[in-house]
């Protein structure tokens, strides 16, 4: 059994998947479209390199992973909390104004959703 585990990391080393999804031969793209979205409107091309945008999602899937392994460690075991998250990300003030601008209008846009269906379906 240990044998053929390591033949699969071997192998999954020498084709450059990394244990990843492959689909038809070629990993599947979970955020190549915002990406090239995202890439464009901080000054990219229209079109950018796909090298460029597998590069960056590589990056992007890296960085979730672990800090969703590190929320996972560090909370409630087997969940991921929003307190978790923002705890990993106290000590980076640019992401945790980030994350505090976002679940502020999250909040926002909640309370704006409740008061619309109130006042349309309420009595």
């Amino acid at each position: 059994m240990a044998d053929e585990d390591e033949e699969l990391d071997e192998q999954e080393l020498e084709d450059g998947t990394g244990g990843t999804d492959v689909c038809h031969g070629r990993r599947k793209r979970l955020f190549s479209k915002e990406l090239r979205c995202m890439m464009y409107g901080f000054g990219d091309d229209q079109n950018p390199y796909t090298e460029s945008v597998d590069i960056l999602e590589d990056l992007v899937i890296e960085f979730i992973t672990e800090m969703t392994h590190k929320a996972m460690s560090i909370g409630r075991q087997g969940r991921v909390q929003v307190e978790d998250i923002v705890f990993l990300i106290r000590k980076d003030p640019r992401k945790f104004a980030r994350v505090k601008d976002l679940l502020t209008m999250n909040e926002e846009l909640k309370r704006a959703r409740k008061a619309f269906d109130e006042a349309n379906y309420g009595s």
